[in-house]
């Protein structure tokens, strides 16, 4: 199955929901696993038409693509909500509880009765939530979603790298790539940095 075709497969799973009448968004994250900068959250809620190409699992994307579907989205989505919690909370309150928190910033004000998200439960959302295993790659709202946050974080992150270039944040995202950890040890640690992820790291 070509990649097209996957994306049409998501359009069609969320296709099925809007004819049964159902008021629903999606919602994804990105920046769960990364050793600096915040995570985000997007919940969208997307109209039947059109149907806007690209959007699937934004990790298998490229950043053009990426980028193009993030533009249409934005332009044809009835609602985006956007959520993000910082390092310092991160290391407050863990990734899990700080990956929830920026969902319900999200998801505030959003016109659904249903979200569906990828994979995550007992989230306090403003209506019944709907886990769904690799919703990304099967649900159209949850990978809009997806797009949404991981495109919004990577820009996050170069703005970022103007602040720490020397930790190549616009190449890595905040990721443990060799290039980073040896600038983390080289250098310690940025206000940027997620200290509760780094003990192993720098001990």
């Amino acid at each position: 199955m070509t990649k097209a075709e996957r994306c049409h497969q998501a359009y069609l799973h969320d296709a099925a929901l809007w004819r049964a009448g159902q008021v629903f968004a999606g919602l994804d994250e990105a920046g769960r696993g990364p050793l600096a900068g915040c995570v985000v959250a997007a919940c969208v809620v997307m109209r039947p038409e059109p149907e806007i190409p690209y959007v699937y699992d934004s990790k298998q994307l490229t950043a053009k693509q990426r980028e193009k579907a993030f533009a249409l989205i934005r332009q044809h989505a009835a609602f985006i909500g956007i959520g993000q919690v910082e390092a310092e909370e991160i290391d407050q309150i863990n990734i899990l509880q700080a990956t929830r928190q920026a969902m319900q910033q999200a998801a505030q004000g959003a016109p659904a009765k249903i979200f569906l998200v990828d994979a995550l439960t007992r989230l306090g959302l403003p209506g019944e939530e709907r886990a769904i295993i690799q919703g990304d790659a099967v649900s159209y709202s949850i990978a809009a979603a997806s797009i949404i946050a991981k495109v919004t974080r990577d820009r996050l992150m170069e703005r970022l790298d103007a602040q720490y270039p020397q930790y190549g944040f616009a190449r890595n995202k905040g990721y443990g790539t060799a290039e980073h950890l040896a600038a983390l040890r080289a250098q310690g640690p940025s206000p940027a940095h997620r200290l509760s992820f780094l003990h192993k790291i720098l001990a």
